[in-house]
This record gives structure tokens, sequence and C-alpha cells, in this order.
């Protein structure tokens, strides 16, 4: 993912935001605060034939501590006319594969409990359910809760 990706990768951010089930954001960031806040070696897109982003996925850290320096969270958003097609799946391949590649052993993430699509999608890719954080945030003045999935690297434990 690249400068060159920018406006699309925002335009699905903000589509999925629209959705009102993948986040607690109500507006996409600008160009320049995605890209610094996401970590520069793991941030991936799904491209077809004609350039056209189809979906993305990126981490950030969950902490600046050190004792966290192996575990990041993670988000992956597909374009709404190319779901159900493999893509969500592929983007969550290249992540993991670069996420182990360096030394990272937890990909972490909050999804609502209403997007079971991506439930299934994450279980699928071998990420677990760690509990529900009941209530945990407000969108739209209505109170929400977040299922906390994760992925532990099998080589977790060596490293």
């Amino acid at each position: 993912m690249g400068p060159e990706h920018a406006a699309q990768v925002l335009e699905i951010y903000r589509l999925g935001i629209d959705g009102g089930d993948a986040t607690f954001e109500t507006a996409p960031p600008t160009w320049d605060q995605f890209d610094a806040a996401k970590l520069p070696g793991h941030r991936h897109v799904a491209l077809d034939d004609t350039g056209t982003v189809l979906g993305w996925v990126a981490v950030v850290p969950v902490s600046d501590g050190c004792t966290y320096a192996g575990v990041v969270e993670h988000s992956v958003y597909v374009r709404p006319g190319a779901r159900g097609r493999g893509i969500a799946a592929a983007l969550l391949r290249e992540l993991i594969t670069s996420t182990e590649g360096a030394g990272i052993w937890t990909i972490q993430s909050g999804v609502f409990p209403e997007n079971s699509a991506s439930l299934a999608l994450h279980r699928s890719a071998g990420f677990r359910v760690i509990g529900t954080r009941e209530r945990i945030g407000r969108l739209h003045g209505v109170w929400r809760d977040v299922i906390l999935i994760e992925r532990r690297s099998p080589s977790a434990g060596s490293q």
C-alpha cells in the first residue's frame, strides 16, 4: 500500500464506516494521519486487473511499551461490491506472513458482534475470541459491545 492507493483506501474505509458495523470511527482520517499511524511493513492492498483497490489491511502497534512490541491491532476492509470473493482472507494471509516475518507474535482486533461475516473470516484465519468488552463505547449515541479477537503466531513461545 502506498500513496498511489490513498484515495481508494480511504474511500473503502469510508464505505465501511457508513455501514455502521465496522468501527467506532465516524469519518476516515486524512491520508497523512492514516499513513503516520499504520506500520509501513504491514499494509497491503488487493488490486484487480485495472489497478482498482478491492480491499486493504493494515496494523497499528497496541502500545509504545517494549513489552508489547510484538503485538499489533489490525483492520481489514473490502470494497462492498468485492465482498465474498476471498479478498479479505487473502489480505489476512499476507498480513500474517508479513507480521510473523517481522517477529510479531500477536495480531488482535475488536469486532462488533453484529459483524458475523468478519467474525467467521477471522475464525477461519486462526483467530480466537478472547472475550467481549460490553458497552465499551458509543457509536451515534448507542452503546456497543466489541468482541476481542486475537491470533497468536505458532512460534510465539520460541522467539
